[in-house]
C-alpha cells in the first residue's frame, strides 16, 4: 500500500489537535477541535482551512484562451485580467469530467484549479486535447493553498498585509500580495458560502503564513478540517465531486447551468448534449430534501415515490446550522416539484421527507 501524500502544513498538525484520515490518497485534517465548532467559527468569525492538496495548472502561450473556450463550459473570453470564473469540463456525453475555477493572470497566461482526486485525469485530459501555440504544466507540487473563511476573515487577513483587501473584489484576485513578508496570490473565493480568501503561496512559505494567520487571528480564527469544510459547502450548496458532480452526472442536472454557456462563441466538449438539457430539461434534478420522519438521509440511499425507485442522496447530515436533517438528491424530474413528498430508505426504513429550496444557508447580507 503506497504512502499517503501530505501537503507542507502536515509537520504542524499535531500542534493545533487534528484528527487526520484518508482523503483521496492524501493525510488531512477531518478536524481540529470539533466539526460542530468548526463549522460555528466560518459562519460567525472565521476558520484556516489547509487546502494544499488541491491541484493546479498553469497554461500560458497565445492559444491558451482557444484551449480553455473548448474544454470548459464557461465563457472564459468574458475574464479580464484580475478575475476568476467558476467553469466545469465535460465529456462528449455531457457527463462531468471536474468543476474548476480559471484564474486570468495576463493576457496569454491562466491558473487552472482543480480538485485534488482528479489531477492525473484532468491533466491527461486536458493534455489530449492541447494544441496549437500553448504550454500545459502540473504546478500542483509546486503550490500550497491556505483557505481563510469568515465575516472576519478580511479583518484578519489586513492584519499581515499593506494591500487594501477591501479592494479585491469576490472572484477576482491580486497576484503578488505580500503577506507577513510571503508572497501570495490572494483570492476572494471559497468554498463554505461565507466571504473569504484563497491563499496561493509556495510550499516553503506556507507554515510561516499558517502561523501567522492563526496568531494575529487570536481567539477569532479557529483551525478547520475537512468535516466542517464539507458541512458549510453542502450548506451553501457547492457541489463535491463524485457526489454532486460525476463522470455520470451532467453540469445541468446538477443545477449548475450559469456556469453553462451553451451559445458562447467557441464550441466546446459536451456542448450538443448540455444545449438540449438546458433547453429542454435534464430528465434528472439536484433538489433539497428534508426529512419530515426521523432519520439523517446519506450519500447514495436511494430515494422512493411509492414503490418506485426515482433516484439517490447525493450528500445528507444533520445541518449545523438549521439544527434539521436534510440533503441534496438528485432524482427524477417529474417528482422534484417544491414541497413533493418522497421517501428515503435509511438502514432498510422508508422515512417520509420533502423536497425543499435551496440553498439551505445564504450569508446575511450586510
Amino acid at each position: 500500500m503506497s504512502a499517503l501524500k501530505r501537503t507542507p502544513i502536515y509537520p504542524l498538525y499535531r500542534e493545533y489537535g487534528a484528527k487526520t484520515i484518508d482523503f483521496g490518497g492524501w493525510e488531512l485534517p477531518v478536524q481540529f477541535s470539533s466539526i460542530q465548532k468548526e463549522h460555528e467559527a466560518v459562519r460567525t468569525k472565521a476558520g484556516l482551512f489547509d487546502v494544499s492538496h488541491m491541484g493546479e495548472v498553469e497554461v500560458k502561450g497565445k492559444d491558451t484562451l482557444a484551449f480553455i473556450q473548448k474544454i470548459t463550459t464557461n465563457d472564459a473570453s468574458k475574464l479580464a485580467v484580475g478575475q476568476a470564473q467558476y467553469s466545469i469540463m465535460c465529456y462528449p456525453n455531457g457527463g462531468t469530467v471536474d468543476d474548476l475555477l480559471v484564474y486570468k493572470l495576463s493576457e496569454d497566461h491562466y491558473l487552472l484549479v482543480i480538485n485534488a482526486a482528479n489531477i492525473e485525469k484532468d491533466v491527461a485530459w486536458m493534455q489530449q486535447h492541447a494544441e496549437g501555440d500553448m504550454i500545459l504544466r502540473n504546478i500542483s507540487d509546486e503550490t500550497a493553498q491556505l483557505a481563510l473563511q469568515g465575516p472576519m476573515a478580511e479583518q484578519v487577513l489586513q492584519k499581515l498585509t499593506d494591500t487594501n483587501l477591501s479592494e479585491i473584489r469576490f472572484f477576482h484576485f491580486k497576484p503578488e500580495v505580500k503577506l507577513a513578508g510571503v508572497c501570495a496570490l490572494v483570492s476572494r473565493t471559497g468554498y463554505t458560502g461565507e466571504d473569504g480568501f484563497e491563499i496561493y503561496v509556495k510550499p516553503e512559505d506556507a507554515r510561516v503564513l499558517w502561523k501567522n494567520i492563526l496568531e494575529v487571528g487570536g481567539d477569532d480564527v479557529l483551525p478547520c478540517g475537512l468535516g466542517a469544510r464539507d458541512t458549510l459547502r453542502f450548506e451553501a450548496r457547492l457541489p463535491l465531486y463524485g457526489q454532486e458532480l460525476s463522470e455520470d452526472i451532467s453540469p445541468i442536472e446538477a443545477g449548475l447551468s450559469f456556469a453553462v454557456k451553451v451559445d458562447k462563441p467557441v464550441p466546446f466538449i459536451g456542448q450538443e448534449v448540455l444545449k438540449r438539457q438546458k433547453e429542454s430539461g435534464a430528465p434528472r434534478k439536484l433538489v433539497g430534501i428534508e426529512m419530515i420522519e426521523r432519520g439523517i438521509p446519506r450519500s447514495h440511499y436511494p430515494v422512493y415515490a411509492g414503490e418506485e425507485k426515482i433516484g439517490e442522496v447525493t450528500t445528507g447530515t444533520q445541518s449545523p446550522t438549521l439544527k434539521k436533517n436534510v440533503g441534496l438528491a438528485l432524482i427524477k424530474r417529474e417528482y422534484s416539484d417544491l414541497g413533493a413528498e418522497v421517501d428515503v430508505e435509511i438502514r432498510g426504513k422508508r422515512l417520509k421527507a420533502k423536497v425543499v429550496s435551496t440553498p439551505f444557508y445564504k450569508r446575511p447580507k450586510i
